[in-house]
């Protein structure tokens, strides 16, 4: 399984990515010229300070009965000032820089000689080769780009190494064709050092701004038949028939000495031929991806470039081999993204091409981390959470400092952004979203959900604290509203704005339906966790209580889920973020089974958000395709999610965001739309798992195998014309449900 192209990439959202969770590269495939962007997980602008606003706790109280007695104004008028953190920003996700390699003809020319072009000295630069061929292959996570002039031919193979933590760059002429060309690194001005370490070794390091984090790049180039050389802070190799560059970098975000460490890394991978390098990669990489394999009886379109089946569905048509291809690509990612001992995905995973990039890059918890994750356990990559789950450790530390010094509260808060610092305090000063504190809890919801995939008791108990701290946050903070409810206050609804009676708008509010939603979600797992491992029975006792005592969900006079404590109308009907939708999913407070006014109301919040244009970002129109896939509308799921491949998505199949006239790439919405494809196969939640609920009739037959169950079991299926032929649950621990299939349930054990 690939992609492919005919061409190289003329933009950056053409490249191709690889990763190893670490490291990250966009390779653009070039004919006289190599690009590479590169990527490290650690490097990012600035360093930690502590910015939480002195006076946020003394006005509080004061912000507080504004909004209880709706002076909305008032609240936010005040809130601007005291709870905006100071300075205002986190810090942002950057750039390694760019890896140049340039191809020349018969040998390197001299400063003053005319530039010498692919081919031989008779060809024009410009002039195309007979065949060219650039790839990415799933299976093995290799970018391939290969071009020919008669007999010639050039092959570039390209991949990073997990066990290895390098960039290989493989290179072969044949025919009458040799390598001749030089490497370079560039990062702007946003170099301290560039220099040769040795005849074949080149290096570049800086920091990333004062008492920052401080990088090296490094790359060396090994060949057999030719020779190799620096000058300067090239590296150049001339007439070989083979050549391997291996690339590293290092920060002092891991490393006291990142220089060092790239030597070290650069001297033990340069022990190992390229074909050992190439299959130890393999190896590791297919131990995950091979996990699980996903196949629709549909027309076989793979001779077909990529970009063009894009672009057809772009023109109307329909390719639904695509949704395969887009789901396992969406693994591709998460593999390649995220891996234990790495740092989580940030709004661009690890592919960046800025050194500020737009909302910085980096870790947006008001619904796109979160979303990052959504399909890492069905995909069978559990392990590859691991990252978020240590970021969340370092996060309840200074989480606990802001509860305090903003709220006078125990346990952790954390609001809608987040950094490598672990920073908690609020970002922006943008009123529809600083101020809302349960980006901590939304991402302590993803303890359990962890728990409930693997049956790790030992992940849980090591975790436990991270969710008992999460909770404490709200038994100190939540309060009595009018009507004896507990409260979040002050909190909005992510990013919506509402309009008062009065004809004004306003954000902030108390107890918003998704604030209520993700709370008892929380509580739930709480009560869970401390009943399995007999922790804190009488703190059990009182989370009971508070949960008990939140909200309920209402419906609306639009039929809708009411989306604030008050039915307001909406200032953008259609605004992408569907945050009351929480409890359908990925709360599963909501069900068909079991709530169906509510999944009635749900389907009008969703209805009333598309008929305003809702879902015009890659992100919430993979949320939108899911939900759908929830009310069991599988002729629209498909549709949504052509609409995502349609509107959202680049040639490569990364996902892209609108901005102004243009767009910009977001990675989130590669893993939602992967999670919508899972849930037109199998919907899992409350002890039932739901086979083929929202199968359209164009994947009417297929077959699935390794996908993840709650319980810690797989499942392996198959289907013809939309009825399931065959299933089996598999699991090392013990699993037993209800599996509901072709209109009938049953207890099923493995």
């Amino acid at each position: 399984m690939e992609l492919w192209y005919k061409q190289p990439a003329s933009r950056w959202d053409q490249a191709l990515p690889l990763g190893n969770g670490r490291l990250g590269a966009m390779v653009f495939g070039g004919i006289e010229k190599e690009h590479i962007q590169l990527n490290e997980d650690s490097v990012w602008g600035g360093t930690y300070i502590d910015r939480i606003n002195p006076d946020a706790a003394r006005y509080l109280p004061e912000i507080r009965e504004h909004i209880l007695h709706d002076r909305i104004e008032e609240a936010e008028r005040l809130a601007k000032y005291a709870l905006t953190a100071t300075p205002e920003s986190q810090r942002p996700y950057q750039t390694l820089g760019d890896l140049t390699i340039q191809f020349y003809g018969s040998h390197i020319p001299n400063p003053n000689e005319v530039f010498i072009p692919m081919f031989g000295a008779g060809i024009a630069s410009d002039k195309q080769p007979d065949s060219y061929r650039r790839s990415l292959s799933l299976d093995n996570a290799i970018a391939r780009v290969e071009y020919a002039k008669g007999q010639d031919t050039h092959i570039r193979e390209m991949f990073i190494s997990h066990p290895d933590q390098v960039l290989v760059i493989h290179l072969a002429a044949s025919g009458s064709e040799k390598l001749h060309f030089d490497c370079s690194f560039d990062r702007r001005r946003h170099i301290d050092h560039s220099w040769h370490l040795s005849d074949d070794t080149i290096a570049y390091d800086g920091t990333t701004g004062e008492n920052a984090i401080a990088f090296c790049g490094m790359m060396k180039g090994i060949c057999e038949d030719g020779k190799v050389y620096t000058i300067g802070d090239h590296l150049i190799v001339e007439d070989a028939k083979e050549a391997t560059l291996l690339f590293t970098a290092a920060t002092s975000f891991r490393y006291d000495f990142p220089e060092g460490a790239c030597k070290g890394i650069l001297e033990k991978a340069s022990e190992m031929s390229y074909e050992e390098l190439k299959s130890r990669h393999i190896e590791d990489y297919r131990s995950l991806f091979d996990r699980m394999e996903l196949t629709f009886e549909v027309e076989d379109k793979s001779a077909v470039p990529t970009d063009e089946r894009v672009q057809k569905v772009r023109d109307g048509g329909e390719d639904p081999g695509l949704i395969p291809l887009y789901y396992q690509f969406g693994r591709y990612l998460m593999i390649s993204g995220s891996r234990p001992g790495t740092l989580p995905l940030t709004l661009q995973g690890i592919w960046c091409d800025s050194f500020m990039p737009m909302w910085d890059s980096k870790y947006t918890i008001n619904i796109n981390t979160e979303m990052n994750y959504w399909p890492v356990h069905t995909a069978n990559l559990s392990e590859c959470e691991e990252p978020l789950f240590e970021l969340l450790n370092r996060m309840k530390g200074n989480g606990q400092e802001t509860a305090r010094d903003m709220y006078q509260c125990r346990g952790f808060v954390a609001h809608h952004n987040t950094d490598i610092y672990a920073d908690t305090a609020p970002q922006d000063k943008v009123i529809s979203s600083t101020y809302w504190p349960m980006g901590g809890a939304w991402l302590s919801t993803h303890i359990f959900e962890h728990y409930e995939y693997t049956h790790d008791l030992d992940f849980l108990e090591e975790n436990y604290d991270t969710l008992y701290q999460a909770v404490l946050f709200f038994k100190d903070f939540l309060i009595e509203d009018e009507k004896g409810r507990l409260v979040t206050c002050p909190s909005l609804s992510p990013e919506n704005t509402f309009i008062l009676p009065n004809g004004k708008v306003g954000r902030l509010t108390a107890g918003p339906a998704m604030d209520n939603q993700i709370l008892t979600v929380l509580f739930n797992q709480f009560i869970k966790a401390s009943e399995l491992l007999g922790y804190d029975e009488e703190f059990r006792e009182e989370v009971r209580t508070m949960r008990d005592r939140l909200p309920k969900t209402e419906i609306g006079k639009y039929g809708q889920i009411m989306e604030w404590r008050n039915d307001y109308e909406e200032a953008e009907p259609g605004h992408r973020h569907v945050s009351q939708l929480y409890g359908v999913y990925p709360g599963n407070l909501f069900t068909v089974e079991d709530t169906p006014e509510l999944i009635k109301a749900a389907k009008a919040t969703l209805e009333r958000r598309a008929a305003h244009g809702g879902g015009y970002t890659g992100w919430s129109r993979a949320w939108l395709s899911i939900l759908l896939a929830r009310f069991r509308k599988e002729e629209d799921t498909l549709k949504s999610l052509n609409t995502l491949l349609k509107e959202c998505t680049y040639d490569n199949l990364m996902d892209n965001h609108p901005l102004g006239r243009g767009s910009v790439f977001q990675i989130d919405g590669n893993f939602g739309g992967a999670a919508a494809i899972t849930e037109m196969l199998v919907q899992d939640y409350g002890g039932k798992v739901v086979l083929l609920p929202a199968l359209p009739k164009a994947l009417a037959s297929g077959h699935v195998k390794g996908l993840k169950l709650r319980g810690g079991a797989e499942l392996n299926m198959e289907w013809k014309n939309g009825k399931v032929s065959w299933f089996e649950i598999k699991a090392e621990k013990g699993w037993e449900g209800k599996v509901f299939m072709n209109g009938e349930g049953a207890e099923t054990n493995a």
